[in-house]
């Protein structure tokens, strides 16, 4: 059965975003009352990795560094 998407809160995504294994995961979603499956889990995760190597890239791509307020760094402002 698919996870109801509406019903996963922001400190659940956080919450998530801290579980290093997909076995936490699970325990994770078991105490809000979601039942995953270990492959669901292991997409989650996949996702997250898709997500950062992403944002590296398009931080190369921009030509800056990043400096945590969402605009790159180092245009030549001496």
């Amino acid at each position: 059965m698919p996870i109801d998407k509406s019903k996963i809160t922001k400190e659940m995504m956080e919450k998530a975003e801290q579980c290093k294994t997909a076995e936490e995961l699970i325990a994770l979603a078991k105490t809000a009352g979601i039942e995953i499956t270990k492959t669901e889990a292991e997409a989650y995760f996949a996702e997250l990795d898709d997500f950062e190597l992403n944002t590296d890239a398009l931080n190369k791509v921009a030509g800056g560094t990043g400096n945590n307020d969402g605009y790159a760094t180092g245009y030549g402002a001496d």
